[in-house]
């Protein structure tokens, strides 16, 4: 495993404690993509509570020792290549089937990319964020990817609109974008590194290879939580450059706001810190040939969660499930479905319309069943009741049918109070 862990600061919460052979991790969830931290006079890092604390296997490591050249999603797949080609040369499992896990921070603020890269996207975003989520839907449209009759959720954002902003803020704005670019760009080019590795060695059409989002686009820092923002905010502007002509460097600190980030959801509700589709709905992207046989660049909107993952490796590998004790010790049901039958083709859906699954952030809460969906927003973000949408005609979470079909509604909220009591959510 090489990336971001975000599941535990400590030793015995690290990958190698957690079954890992190896590991090189970044174990809080985000952090400067070089390794910068400006500290206070005293030493002490100004933001320690997301400092770039990492791990390798079981030490902890001073990330002030790393490359002089240091670039996060660069140096994970560089670390994940160099442990494979270590496992092949290795006595004990030479030609074992392997795990390998590549999580990258990016592109998680704070944005930021080598320089060289953001410059081939200078100028590609100066229409503005309207602009682009308009040409997206469009693309999506063509591609397949959306119904020709989509209705896009309307952007809701407290910030500026583009038509309003001077020209140095619409600068600002678009270069956050363009960093923004440069980083998924690496970010594809390294796992373009990986995918090299696998064909070199000849095991690419061997290996069940998985690309996901985690959540959707990041449409504020650190999730808008209020009671600190300000503060943040403050101390970057202390301690940062964010002058236009830096933006995207090591001592830069930015995120490029709620209307690109639903320029990328689109034309899905908002994005994350909701529990609204563009907050949840993630892209997946599949390669396994032995799997699909004759069958190519298929799309699929078969609705999935991430609890499905685990049941599907499983799968693949001939391992049975653990059930309700593993190793000695009393663990939690496996909740999700294997998509081995659905990717297969001898399946049309991975869930039945019987399936309930529930959602909660920052007191948002959602439950779904089949088509249809409960949405409760509090405020000041939504109108702090439960909504009820039909995904199924209504990708875009507009039209409220809690009033036409109580009845549904009143089953799902049931259903959440029991998905409350058996996960134990803070309400």
């Amino acid at each position: 495993m090489s990336g971001k862990w975000h599941l535990g600061l400590t030793k015995d919460r690290t990958p190698y404690a957690r079954g890992f052979d190896r590991s090189f991790a970044l174990l809080p969830g985000g952090a400067n993509h070089y390794a910068y931290e400006p500290c206070h006079p005293n030493g002490r890092s100004v933001f320690s509570h997301w400092a770039s604390l990492y791990a390798e296997d079981e030490n902890l490591l001073d990330s002030k020792n790393f490359p002089k050249d240091y670039y996060s999603s660069d140096y994970y797949a560089t670390r994940l290549i160099k442990l494979l080609k270590e496992q092949k040369i290795s006595e004990k499992k030479p030609n074992a089937p392997f795990f390998a896990f590549l999580p990258f921070t990016a592109p998680h603020w704070p944005l930021q990319a080598p320089p060289h890269i953001v410059k081939k996207y200078e100028g590609v975003y100066d229409e503005g964020p309207d602009a682009l989520r308009e040409k997206r839907l469009h693309n999506q449209i063509k591609l397949g990817l959306l119904p020709p009759n989509v209705e896009p959720h309307p952007v809701v954002a407290e910030t500026k609109e583009w038509a309003e902003m001077q020209l140095d803020e619409r600068k600002w704005s678009a270069k956050t974008m363009e960093v923004f670019a440069a980083m998924v760009d690496r970010m594809d080019w390294n796992i373009g590194r990986v995918i090299e590795y696998l064909e070199h060695t000849g095991e690419k059409d061997n290996t069940f290879i998985l690309f996901m989002s985690d959540n959707g686009a990041e449409g504020a820092i650190i999730e808008a939580i209020p009671m600190s923002g300000d503060v943040i905010k403050q101390s970057i502007h202390k301690h940062y450059n964010n002058n236009l002509e830096n933006l995207g460097n090591g001592d830069s600190f930015i995120w490029y706001g709620p209307r690109w980030a639903q320029a990328s959801t689109a034309p899905s509700a908002m994005h994350k810190g909701f529990v609204t589709e563009g907050g949840i709905r993630c892209p997946a992207i599949i390669h396994y040939p032995a799997l699909f046989a004759n069958q190519k660049n298929n799309i699929t909107n078969a609705f999935t969660t991430v609890m499905d993952i685990l049941p599907t490796i499983l799968d693949l590998a001939n391992v049975p499930q653990p059930g309700t004790h593993f190793r000695g010790r009393e663990v939690v049901s496996i909740k999700g479905k294997s998509w081995v039958p659905h990717l297969s083709w001898t399946s049309s859906c991975v869930h039945d319309e019987e399936t309930v699954t529930g959602w909660e952030l920052f007191f948002h809460q959602a439950v779904r069943k089949g088509k249809y969906k409960a949405v409760f927003t509090p405020r000041p973000k939504g109108p702090e009741k439960w909504q009820l949408f039909d995904l199924e005609n209504d990708m875009g979470e507009i039209h409220d049918l809690a009033a036409q079909k109580p009845e549904i509604l009143e089953e799902l909220v049931r259903y959440w109070m029991i998905y409350v009591a058996e996960v134990g959510v803070f309400l």
